[in-house]
């Protein structure tokens, strides 16, 4: 029965799939440890994983061996999900799989994945926000190998334009609470007379939970009690009505919109956006475009720092027969060097304190801000079984928050939404 509920969490969790082929590179030696990952291989990230594989091979030839098959995400016809749920219904799932950070609890109460603490020789070494993502009830079931994160992109010559002095802008030690950012804001809708920032309110997605659960976080608030088992007085509570107003007030004062121009920020639209480092690997396109990065605003009440995390993470099949090989790779996977291979490859945020210190003299410092805003304010998003129906929730909350004409009252909202998150946990 949870693997049939499995799949259908694993359906709905994830919206872009691909062809079920995929690039397979697996080895037909049954003694390999066996590695699906949802990436293509002529990615940087699958360059970088093949690198790693290889060398893995090579270092421990004649005791252990590894294969990868590549089964990349995209398009919308089936592809890595549709060949785990397979794998599911069959048992033959991989030895190791990749796994998308708000999947853990899902995979593990399933019994799908195994526990992974002993194997992982660094675990001191990875992010507090690493170690979150993919533990489920007390137990490691999965380990991330790249992070990611939000920050505020500003364009400083509108910003000049506007009289911003960029020299008192807020800091990652000295964030800005809400109503600071809602006066730069205002300031820059009187200016230039429409709205200041992208914020991806038309993107109807995992965005509009990843990118806007910080700000409840930032209040104090939460989604979900602390056991997991009940939104009531939690999602519903003041610390949740004061974080969404702040949303709602975002498009009601007209300084974000929810139909925004489409790379708005990167055309000079806007002054304002809300992006990560693939923001930064895309302006790399407009080099007009001369930019900042922000911190995430703060709650007044709190000055709490939050911003979003999570990504792509290994884990280790319970049905494999090569625990240690698996394990051994899992920790391999997961080194120093592996790590800052992959973050160096694909423009992404460390896992481990000591790929930051790897890579913060290689990388622009753009990035170098994310990095250290995300080692210092990063929060996972919760760890449940029942995440997808939870997420769909929040971003639905988010969406009706900021349709404001038909949903002005953010309590009776949240007293709405509350009764959905509670029927999707007893489950």
């Amino acid at each position: 029965m949870k693997k049939l509920l499995l799949c259908l969490i694993i359906a709905m969790l994830f919206t872009v799939i691909t062809a079920c082929g995929g690039d397979e590179e697996a080895s037909s030696d049954s003694d390999a440890v066996s590695v699906w990952v949802h990436t293509s291989k002529e990615t940087p990230e699958g360059k970088a994983m093949q690198t790693i594989i290889d060398r893995f091979n090579k270092k421990y030839d004649g005791e252990y061996s590894a294969a990868i098959e590549f089964i990349p995400r995209s398009g919308s016809g089936g592809g890595y999900e549709d060949k785990i749920n397979a794998a599911l219904t069959t048992n033959t799932l991989p030895d190791i799989l990749t796994l998308d950070g708000p999947n853990t609890a899902a995979y593990a109460d399933a019994g799908m994945i195994a526990p992974i603490d002993e194997y992982l020789t660094n675990k001191d070494d990875l992010l507090p926000s690493i170690i979150e993502q993919g533990t489920y009830e007390g137990k490691m079931y999965a380990v991330g190998y790249s992070e990611s994160g939000v920050g505020i992109f500003y364009n400083k010559k509108m910003l000049k334009e506007a009289g911003v002095d960029l020299a008192t802008l807020s800091t990652i030690d000295n964030p800005w609470d809400w109503n600071q950012f809602m006066e730069l804001n205002q300031t820059l809708v009187d200016t230039f007379d429409k709205p200041a920032i992208d914020m991806g309110f038309d993107d109807q997605s995992e965005w509009l939970m990843y990118a806007f659960s910080p700000f409840l976080w930032s209040q104090g608030g939460s989604i979900v009690s602390e056991d997991g088992t009940s939104a009531s007085g939690v999602f519903n509570d003041e610390n949740a009505v004061k974080a969404f107003t702040f949303i709602q007030n975002m498009v009601k004062k007209g300084y974000a919109t929810i139909t925004p121009v489409e790379k708005g920020f990167h055309t000079g639209e806007y002054p304002l956006k809300f992006g990560g480092s693939w923001t930064i690997t895309e302006l790399e396109e407009y080099p007009d475009i001369e930019y900042g990065i922000m911190p995430y605003p703060t709650s007044p009440d709190t000055g709490e720092l939050v911003s979003p995390s999570g990504s792509w993470q290994y884990a280790m099949s319970a049905t494999t027969d090569k625990k240690e090989a698996a394990g051994k790779l899992i920790d391999f996977l997961v080194s120093t060097e592996s790590l800052t291979e992959i973050t160096l490859a694909n423009s992404v945020l460390p896992a481990a304190y000591s790929v930051i210190e790897e890579v913060q003299d290689k990388v622009s410092p753009e990035l170098n801000f994310l990095i250290e805003q995300n080692s210092k304010s990063a929060h996972a998003r919760p760890v449940l079984p029942a995440y997808p129906q939870v997420s769909r929730v929040f971003q639905q909350t988010v969406s009706d928050a900021t349709y404001y004409k038909e949903n002005s009252d953010i309590q009776k909202l949240l007293d709405n939404k509350v009764e959905q998150i509670n029927k999707a946990l007893s489950k």
